[in-house]
């Protein structure tokens, strides 16, 4: 049977665009860079207590005080444990891939509610986008934008990103009908209608779609750390390469602490958006 040289054909429509946009791809790079370096180096500059405190008081003030102690007493850990510039380059990967996949994911969900032929299309993409083994993004990133952060982020974020989009979608199409209707009958313009009626509506599911998007992207942490993000799972890889049990367990435990403190924080935003809303 004749074998269809498909992954020839990936090869050279990636070859094709390393050599008509690689100074694209390169100034894209070194723009993210700057903007990744410039958030290390601010939260490097903070005290390590004051951004404990930050966290502390955050998780008080959307949960309760038992999310506050175990959040300080989790992050005082991660110092004791000497383990700090890898949370800083952890928590920067992690928060860039959100924001980057909350940037383009929600207007996509918004579209896909709007139009049933668009989520219909949209529909194989992501499925592929979920079910593809999270390693095979390492290997456009590396070419596109070779070792560092930048690739990291790339391929945490096309991993990240379906979430945020089925949910947002989800979420608009589940607000009801007759309050749309209601809202039309007012004369409100579909932008109106948006922004109004259906987002916030929509604003627990859509949430949930962040807090699961965030949770991929720590998942992405050991993964990224084979492309040089660093981080906790620059440790973890280093634990497994020198079979040092201790090593690997620190730096992994690091990765539940601050996965525990992002899905405790972004579930209190979800459950008591009204009460910090009038706060």
């Amino acid at each position: 049977m004749y074998r269809i040289p498909l992954g020839q054909y990936v090869s050279t429509g990636v070859d094709w665009l390393l050599r008509r946009y690689g100074h694209v791809f390169d100034a894209f790079s070194a723009g993210i860079n700057v903007f990744i370096h410039a958030l290390k180096n601010g939260l490097s500059l903070l005290p390590w207590w004051l951004l404990i405190l930050v966290v502390v008081l955050l998780a008080w003030r959307v949960k309760n005080w038992r999310l506050a102690l175990g959040s300080g007493l989790g992050l005082l850990l991660i110092y004791n444990l000497e383990l700090w510039p890898s949370f800083i380059d952890t928590l920067v990967l992690v928060l860039i891939s959100a924001l980057v996949s909350m940037i383009i994911g929600l207007p996509i969900g918004i579209a896909a509610a709007g139009s049933k032929r668009f989520e219909r299309l949209m529909s194989p993409l992501l499925d592929f986008m979920q079910t593809m083994p999270s390693f095979v993004y390492l290997i456009p990133a590396l070419m596109f934008f070779g070792l560092g952060t930048v690739p990291a982020v790339f391929a945490t974020v096309i991993f990240s990103m379906p979430p945020v989009i089925r949910l947002t979608n989800l979420g608009i199409r589940q607000v009801p009908v007759d309050l749309v209707e209601v809202g039309e009958a007012f004369g409100s313009t579909p932008w109106q209608l948006l922004w109004k009626i259906q987002l916030p509506l929509a604003l627990p599911t859509i949430m949930a779609g962040i807090n699961q998007t965030m949770m991929l992207s720590l998942s992405m942490v050991v993964i990224a750390a084979m492309i040089g993000s660093g981080g906790f799972g620059q440790g973890v890889l280093a634990g497994i390469s020198q079979m040092d049990i201790g090593k690997g367990f620190e730096n992994g435990l690091a990765v539940v602490i601050l996965a525990m403190i992002l899905d405790r924080l972004s579930q209190g935003f979800i459950r008591s958006p009204r009460k910090i809303n009038r706060s």
